[in-house]
């Protein structure tokens, strides 16, 4: 039955799903994910409005269903998201039972979309109250987004000292030839529609907290009610002789991202670094670049995270594809020739060529401009805020990468994590507390990373991990590792094992614990995997 858009279809009987399952049906030609939780039907759009991961190979849980890519969550009966990444919600559609058949009513243009936008409020002139949002990336948005969706009428500027509006930084290491315009998160019409002020090209250099204003580098001044600082990081630079050559570089925006991979095309290419950014860069490089070489300190690349089994079995993927690896060294001197490097000098005193060297060896918190202001930073330089991302400051507030939180993962102990997931988490939070609705951050981290076409996911906390058990089997690809502490789970990767780690961040948020001995037990019954 069709009216006016809105299309009525049976899409199967009632003994065909059962309580806890999921099941993609088809109405008006679109597929719908048809859901049965706690003895109620619900149905959502299919696919993850992040990167469009088909959620019937994620995990159902209660009243919402989790991501097998990302771990982003949406609520089965509103469609809204609840966890992040992602930005937009999924629509929700009507279902009923008639004589032992399910129905599910729809709008054609949900069906097609696939996702929405939750509603939003709009500004209204006579409401004086001003949002000042420092920061262009994505705790900045969802903080913006949020106050929206929560009825706030007042004037949200969000401030960046960036050429763009916010964009996908996570992508810029995994697609460096990627057009710009392509990896912004929304359009400017966007902004305008829902009256979020968004001014480029804005560096903040001081806060003043006690007269409430943020003095701008081209010397405006900005007063504001209320303030969330997410400023995030900047990568570190090198210090060594040659340093200051051409080409060499440092990624951080779109632009970086250009420069290096039109730099690298049929050159030599030198990455410094074997944790993400450089890992990533050097597996997307490896098929446009003459040779890439990657130099580290450790003895295999993600170390600290994943452990050595990972690490090598990382190191082999891109060994695959022609990279070369020089680790437990480091780079003493970068050489040149008419002011461009040629050549980089290691400590053991191998000599690689370089046409391009990039550096990819950790970042720093872009909290200088708030060293003179009575913002509490820790001794990193990062803010301090406590579960509802606020600072020792009435009414001025931080989120994502600049933080340092308490994680209850780490039983509250606090941290600086620099996971897109975690600071969109962050700015929602730090939104609903801004209009005082008294909401602590419970997020589970939650990240990935790509290479040689594959994709690792990771979820947890695994500082200080002691022991790493393992399901499945590294060498064929297609393992899950659980990262043990005190006998008890505090992590897990996986790599061809989904959606064994969005199962187990579903666990993990619940406040469960997940025991060494279900670890090593060879039943997986509780992951509830396909």
């Amino acid at each position: 039955m069709e009216n006016q858009g809105v299309v009525k279809q049976e899409v199967c009987l009632e003994s065909d799903i059962k309580d806890g399952e999921m099941r993609e049906v088809e109405v008006g030609g679109q597929k719908v994910l048809l859901l049965k939780s706690e003895g109620e039907y619900s149905a959502i759009g299919h696919l993850c409005t992040h990167y469009g991961a088909p959620l019937i190979k994620g995990t159902l849980s209660g009243s919402r269903v989790r991501c097998p890519w990302h771990g982003a969550c949406f609520n089965i009966k509103t469609g809204d998201i609840e966890e992040y990444p992602g930005l937009d919600s999924l629509p929700c559609f009507k279902v009923t039972v008639e004589n032992s058949k399910i129905y599910i009513t729809a709008d054609r243009k949900f069906l097609e979309s696939g996702k929405r936008v939750k509603l939003m409020a709009q500004r209204q002139a006579e409401d004086p109250h001003i949002l000042l949002i420092i920061g262009g990336g994505p705790a900045a948005l969802v903080c913006a987004e949020t106050l929206r969706q929560e009825s706030c009428k007042g004037r949200i500027i969000m401030a960046t000292q960036e050429e763009l509006p916010p964009y996908d930084r996570t992508k810029l290491s995994k697609a460096m030839d990627a057009n710009a315009e392509s990896l912004l998160l929304r359009q400017m019409d966007f902004y305008l529609q829902y009256d979020i002020e968004v001014w480029t090209n804005k560096e903040a250099v001081s806060v003043n907290t006690d007269a409430k204003e943020v003095t701008f580098q081209d010397g405006t001044v900005q007063h504001y009610d209320q303030l969330l600082i997410a400023t995030g990081c900047r990568p570190r630079k090198l210090k060594c002789p040659g340093s200051d050559l051409g080409n060499v570089r440092l990624l951080r925006t779109p632009s970086d991202a250009s420069a290096i991979f039109q730099a690298a095309v049929g050159k030599n290419v030198v990455v410094l670094g074997t944790s993400f950014i450089g890992m990533e860069m050097a597996s997307y490089l490896s098929e446009k670049a003459s040779s890439v070489s990657v130099v580290g300190s450790s003895r295999a690349p993600f170390l600290n995270t994943f452990g050595k089994e990972v690490g090598q079995l990382a190191r082999k993927m891109l060994e695959s594809k022609g990279v070369k690896f020089y680790l437990q060294d480091g780079v003493k001197e970068l050489k040149g020739d008419n002011g461009q490097v040629t050549h980089v000098v290691l400590k053991s005193g191998t000599v690689l060529p370089a046409d391009v060297f990039v550096a990819g060896i950790g970042v720093l918190p872009n909290s200088g401009f708030l060293e003179s202001s009575s913002i509490a930073l820790d001794s990193n330089k990062f803010v301090i805020v406590n579960k509802f991302m606020q600072t020792n400051i009435p009414d001025v507030f931080a989120a994502g990468d600049i933080t340092s939180f308490p994680l209850f993962l780490a039983r509250n102990k606090r941290v600086s994590i620099g996971h897109w997931q975690i600071a969109q988490a962050q700015g929602r939070i730090a939104a609903l507390n801004m209009l005082k609705k008294d909401v602590q951050i419970n997020s589970v981290p939650f990240f990935w990373s790509a290479l040689a076409g594959k994709s690792f996911r990771y979820t947890g906390y695994g500082e200080g991990y002691t022991e790493v058990v393992f399901k499945g089997s590294i060498e064929e690809m297609k393992f899950l590792a659980f990262y043990i502490k005190e006998d008890a789970v505090v992590a897990v990767a996986s790599l061809n094992f989904d959606p064994a780690v969005s199962r187990v961040a579903e666990i993990l948020s619940s406040g469960e614990t997940i025991s060494k001995e279900k670890a090593l037990s060879e039943d997986l019954s509780w992951l509830k995997l396909p």
